[in-house]
């Protein structure tokens, strides 16, 4: 038997929130979809998640939120963290740190699915080793199921690709997000793991990877600070499904998703 499972890529302020409740309920009952993730480090304003925004992504049908870089962009969500087990931050932030960054969850059908969320260091905070990290939280998660999905919120693809082969055949996928461009090198990996660099974003078109553009132009050409701003307009829903058997863990199938506003 497989499992079919969803990752839609880095949500985006309202917009990407608008697009997650008109479309992800018709993507489920198309492809019969048996676990939802997404990744919400930007669900508030494009910095961070608060519970409140938590709470309405997982009424619209998802599992699992990861977060990233932005974790603690609202203060909110450090008490909130210990208390919701279904929202993850990376697991390589230091020890201490509140929340998980694994958790196993049972479908609707009963398949017990592991997520592992972590976080990469090139160009971003020097946080624990993400490599090393995976192995201890794998073995964990390999005591209660051979489904295991890792999201790797990295910048460098660099990164993401020597994490693709080091868990190869180690786990069922190893999906990127943070860059919030969709990558087109989906693959089954040799040993049987699915891998994507970035699953891409759920968030507004017009924009620069989802903050108005204006904004974003205006500080490369003066280099001047100015707060960034979400941006308006059509939106589109990117992600990933990947296809896992069952019985032993291995990918069997990676499909790109891209979902756009006209």
């Amino acid at each position: 038997m497989a499992v079919k499972i969803l990752l839609i890529g880095d949500i985006v302020g309202e917009v990407g929130r608008r697009m997650v409740c008109q479309q992800l309920l018709p993507l489920v009952q198309q492809h019969n979809v048996d676990l939802v993730i997404a990744n919400g480090e930007n669900a508030a304003g494009g910095f961070g998640i608060t519970p409140k925004i938590a709470q309405e992504l997982f009424r619209l049908g998802i599992h699992v939120i990861t977060l990233g870089n932005h974790t603690w962009d609202k203060k909110e969500i450090i008490d909130y963290l210990p208390k919701e087990e279904r929202l993850l931050r990376p697991a390589n932030y230091p020890e201490g740190a509140p929340g998980a960054g694994q958790i196993v969850v049972t479908t609707a059908t009963g398949e017990r699915v592991g997520i592992l969320h972590l976080v990469g260091r090139i160009f971003m905070a020097p946080l624990d080793c993400p490599f090393r990290r995976a192995r201890s939280e794998l073995e964990l998660l390999k005591a209660s199921t051979k489904v295991i999905v890792v999201d790797f919120h990295a910048e460098a693809t660099s990164e993401k690709v020597a994490m693709g082969w080091y868990l190869d055949g180690e786990v069922s996928a190893v999906l990127g997000t943070h860059t919030h461009v969709q990558t087109a090198d989906e693959q089954i990996l040799p040993r049987a793991t699915a891998y994507i660099t970035d699953a891409g974003m759920t968030g507004p078109i017009q924009s620069v990877i989802g903050m108005n553009r204006e904004i974003v132009i205006e500080r490369f050409i003066t280099q001047i600070p100015k707060r960034l701003e979400t941006a308006s307009g059509p939106g589109q829903l990117s992600g990933v499904m990947v296809e896992v058997d069952q019985q032993t863990g291995r990918a069997l199938s990676i499909q790109r998703i891209l979902i756009r506003e006209s």
